[in-house]
């Protein structure tokens, strides 16, 4: 019998992982993209001797990548390692606190308790809380799609169904959290992990809480290399794979037989497939490959999730104050997400997150100096002037940072360059530059997101994070799992 064949649309972390998984099925798998390295948003480029990772910067749950190697018959530490980084994040708030996040939990509720004044066994209750719910319900829903779900053993949906409470669906996780911590600053610590999948933590569920299960409970990870490694290590699993890539190779259209996906249009040629998965944006899988303009503004009725403006700055210093990962508080946390989600602008003072990975590991940055990931949450495009905006946001986050650390940041820039909405759009074909599809900004958008499989089109499959169950390596990860069980 002939091997079926797999295109693959698009090299993003879900395609990657996706065509791994299809591979040890035993299909022929053919990936196609549209730039010339692998990785979509997971990217890499020096500058002057800096290293950048272009996007994602945080790894948690390092298993679901190992777990790839395993199905292959490889070990993982001979593509890459990591090792789990003693401190999750540091946080500097507007009234001068500053607080170490410890991966070891009774550390970590020490530091609250010292420095905020927040009784210790209320960070550990929350955690317990947090862990509980998304080993209960998190789980269930995250690892099975949506038409999977209904066909679990009927114990495993009753146990879910039992653990969730209303609050979850009816409170939104600030008011969640409101009712959890007695001190602000605490609260705006956790509200913050609704920026994990693009969302308002003002309007999204209280679901969301169990987010900071991942990183506090499981733990924060540094891949050796930077995140790029984890790029690089999936690529080299996959031609070990016999994996088929094709890069600057731009995908037009998805032919359709019957009601059955029987090819794809690539370089104005044809390429022949048993089964197409699409790691391209859902909306613009329906705009342009499918040319089916009804599906894709459905699509867009569902708010989309926030974006970001990232700066990408090779320091000529050394700051011993920061760590790996860094939060620099708006005074204001409500009103800067009013601005983000309501009036599509950024805030005067927007939260400032800095990753800065030479902390962890010689090389990534010349001797005494830091290769800066500094990142704002910015609205996704509805046709702002983002040159504007840009450089507004510039100059109030070097104001801003200027007076935390007492210095003038500008003076050590050697090197920059930029990310914007337009930009992401342009080289992830993330629509409007959503960085995670659409937003958790009401009780039931989890379970409005596009799902894995094609309900019309036989032999059509979906992955990556602007479907089921969203944005972020782990959840793209997860989507891969999910298309090769629906296949399998």
């Amino acid at each position: 019998m002939d091997q079926k064949i797999v295109a693959i649309i698009g090299s993003g972390i879900g395609g990657l992982a996706a065509a791994i998984r299809l591979s040890a099925q035993g299909y022929k798998v053919k990936v196609f993209e549209k730039n010339s390295y692998p990785g979509g948003k997971l990217s890499h480029f020096d500058r002057d001797g800096y290293n950048f990772d272009a996007g994602p910067s945080l790894f948690t749950q390092p298993e679901q990548v190992k777990e790839l190697f395993d199905l292959c018959g490889e070990q993982v530490n001979d593509y890459f390692t990591f090792k789990k980084v003693k401190l999750a994040c540091k946080y500097f708030f507007d009234s001068g606190d500053v607080v170490n996040a410890h991966s070891d939990l009774d550390d970590f509720a020490d530091e609250i308790s010292t420095k905020l004044g927040e009784p210790r066994h209320l960070i550990l209750k929350y955690l317990e809380t947090s862990k509980r719910t998304y080993l209960d319900i998190g789980q269930l829903f995250l690892d099975h799609s949506i038409g999977q779900i209904l066909k679990l053993p009927f114990y495993k949906i009753w146990n879910a169904l039992k653990a969730t409470k209303l609050s979850f669906l009816y409170s939104s996780l600030d008011n969640y959290n409101k009712s959890f911590f007695t001190k602000p600053e605490t609260v705006q610590i956790f509200n913050r992990f609704a920026t994990y999948n693009g969302s308002n933590p003002y309007k999204a569920p209280a679901m969301l809480s169990m987010i900071p299960h991942l990183e506090q409970n499981e733990g924060t990870f540094y891949p050796m290399g930077g995140m790029i490694s984890i790029t690089n290590a999936l690529y080299l699993l996959a031609l070990k794979q016999n994996i088929e890539f094709t890069f600057n190779a731009e995908v037009t259209f998805i032919k359709v037989d019957n009601n059955k996906a029987s090819g794809i249009t690539v370089n104005q040629r044809h390429e022949r497939a048993d089964l197409v998965v699409s790691n391209m944006d859902v909306y613009y899988t329906y705009k342009y490959l499918l040319q089916n303009e009804f599906k894709a503004k459905r699509i867009i009725r569902q708010e989309r999730s926030s974006s970001a403006i990232i700066f990408y700055w090779g320091v000529s210093k050394s700051f011993p104050i920061l760590e790996l990962h860094n939060i620099f508080f708006s005074s204001d946390y409500e009103k800067e997400f009013n601005a983000i989600f309501r009036q599509k602008n950024i805030d005067d003072d927007p939260t400032i997150y800095i990753n800065i990975t030479s902390k962890m590991e010689h090389g990534q940055a010349p001797i005494g100096c830091e290769n800066w990931f500094v990142m704002v949450n910015a609205p996704h495009d509805v046709g702002q002037d983002w040159e504007a905006f840009r450089l507004k946001c510039r100059a109030n986050v070097i104001k801003k940072l200027n007076r935390v650390l007492k210095t003038d940041i500008s003076t050590h820039i050697h090197t920059e360059d930029y990310l914007d909405p337009t930009l992401i759009d342009s080289r992830t074909s993330s629509y409007t530059g959503s960085l995670y599809g659409t937003s958790s900004n009401s009780k039931l958008a989890a379970f409005l997101r596009h799902p894995n499989k094609s309900k019309n089109i036989e032999g059509l499959y979906f992955v990556g994070g602007s479907v089921h169950p969203g944005g972020g390596i782990p959840l793209c990860l997860r989507s891969a799992k999910i298309v090769s069980e629906l296949i399998k």
